[in-house]
């Protein structure tokens, strides 16, 4: 048996009021202060594992914790939760730190992460394509480009251009339109259409920029609002119409959407499938249709005890929302005796003053009345799901293929027009994979202000080295013989083998 280390930020032994730490719907008694008596029960279940343990956690309202024993369960197939850590997994082809420890609270990148929170969260209802006349998005990217542990792409001088904002640094993913072909191709779930138009949220209502109805949201109380649908299915175009799609989608959803696509389009299966030459056979329950779909949905479940165990035992990062009451706080002269501290580069940051400027308060606006879920920050549970899955389709089909006819949603999302930029020719499927799993991971992290960014693209690595741990075993029960090759999200090459 192979062991990982679990290295965390530190926070929860520096701040001992547990002011940097997640603490979302156990009793508070005030913002940014957890009842430590609450907060004692909240430990004492985590340390034990014990459900009795869990039963007695004093919550502030009638809000639950969300599945926190989810992660202590085992898996027969793939790599155990507690195995990965905080150092590279080679024995699932990994050179990478897989689950690094996340930045520290009072730390220039937490800082810089809470800043693309609050610029983005101003940039929620701006279709994608209007970034580039954007007065919010330049005046985003000239100040992200000044952050030194920005952690975006960039040009090769360095900037932060509208064409990168707010996008992965995975192969493939800076090219071409933000959303990803293989969820706005329409397509075929059988003999039903798919449009692939979605219900978003009508534009301009956020929540959460007041100290009372963000303190009844911390301790787990509704507030009686609730989301306002846009009666229009629209194509997703603009950051609030992936916070809708995310708020309630099924995890591997974005995924199985991506494999009726690519079926749609005729994208042939990876050269290593034995059925590919086959004169005389097809693959169905193993290597054809039947098992790709039914992998998409057993990765998943599979993958979340992993991302599970490491929220609730060892990282409890806390959701970014907390950290737009401490901003609050701290404008307002009332941190009184938190320990906490945000930095300097958000404090004085042009992207808090901005959000002020439009709100009319410190708080980091909310495209949801209950705010972030009721679980830790980091890792997230989209992001290892994309990882996952995003692997398992590399693995069956030839990420190579070039998409043929891209497409572009229109700036109103009502339509999606023929992509004629100087890349469309250059967008592979496994750019597209990469793309898709930025979009639907960030969709409910930073376009929704509920994840830092580390948080999808930490978990996104997690999802993959899981997937090719699940893959080595899962091919050993295939009477086909085979070698699989596919290209992983660094640009290197893993192999799946039973011969």
């Amino acid at each position: 048996m192979f062991r990982s280390s679990h290295q965390t930020n530190g926070d929860q032994h520096l701040y001992s009021d547990a002011s940097a730490t997640y603490t979302k719907v156990v009793l508070q008694d005030s913002i940014g202060l957890v009842n430590p008596a609450a907060y004692r029960t909240f430990t004492t279940a985590l340390a034990s594992g014990k459900p009795s343990d869990f039963e007695n956690i004093i919550i502030g309202g009638t809000r639950p914790l969300n599945g926190p024993q989810g992660g202590l369960a085992f898996t027969l197939e793939g790599t155990d939760s507690h195995q990965f850590g905080s150092s590279p997994s080679p024995h699932n082809q990994e050179t990478q730190v897989v689950v690094p420890a996340p930045p520290a609270f009072s730390s220039p990148a937490w800082g810089t992460e809470l800043a693309e929170l609050y610029w983005c969260s101003l940039l929620r209802d701006t279709a994608f394509t209007d970034y580039p006349t954007s007065p919010i998005a330049a005046a985003a990217c000239a100040e992200l480009t000044s952050m030194p542990s920005y952690a975006g792409p960039r040009t090769h001088s360095g900037q932060v251009t509208p064409n990168l904002l707010f996008r992965g640094h995975y192969p493939g993913e800076t090219l071409g339109p933000y959303i990803s072909q293989l969820i706005i191709t329409p397509s075929f779930f059988g003999a039903m259409p798919l449009t692939n138009q979605f219900i978003t949220y009508q534009a301009g209502l956020n929540y959460m920029l007041d100290p009372v109805s963000f303190l009844q949201v911390q301790n787990g109380i509704t507030t009686g609002l609730s989301n306002q649908p846009d009666p229009t299915l629209r194509f997703l175009h603009d950051g609030r119409g992936l916070c809708a799609w995310t708020r309630v989608d099924v995890l591997f959803q974005a995924y199985f959407i991506a494999f009726l696509v690519m079926n749609t389009l005729g994208v042939p299966l990876n050269p290593g499938n034995p059925y590919v030459t086959s004169r005389t056979q097809t693959g169905f329950d193993t290597l054809g249709g039947p098992d790709i779909s039914a992998t998409i949905g057993e990765v998943s479940a599979r993958v979340l005890d992993t991302v599970w165990y490491q929220k609730w035992f060892v990282h409890l990062r806390p959701r970014p929302e907390s950290s737009g009451g401490i901003a609050y706080l701290t404008k307002t002269d009332q941190l009184g005796s938190i320990q906490a501290r945000l930095n300097n580069n958000f404090l004085n940051s042009q992207a808090l003053k901005a959000s002020y400027d439009a709100n009319n308060s410190w708080f980091l606006s909310q495209p949801f009345p209950e705010g972030a879920p009721a679980h830790p920050a980091y890792p997230t549970g989209h992001g290892v799901v994309a990882g996952a899955c995003i692997t398992v389709l590399k693995f069956f089909y030839d990420g190579h293929f070039v998409i043929p006819n891209p497409l572009v949603p229109a700036p109103d999302g009502l339509s999606v027009n023929p992509y004629t930029g100087p890349d469309a020719g250059s967008l592979t499927i496994n750019g597209e994979l990469n793309k898709l799993a930025h979009n639907i991971s960030f969709g409910h992290g930073i376009h929704a202000g509920i994840h830092w960014r580390s948080d999808s693209d930490d978990s996104i690595l997690l999802g993959e080295a899981f997937a090719i741990s699940f893959l080595q075993d899962k091919i050993r029960v295939y009477n086909e013989k085979l070698t699989v090759h596919f290209t992983k999200l660094d640009g290197s090459i893993a192999t799946i083998s039973n011969q």
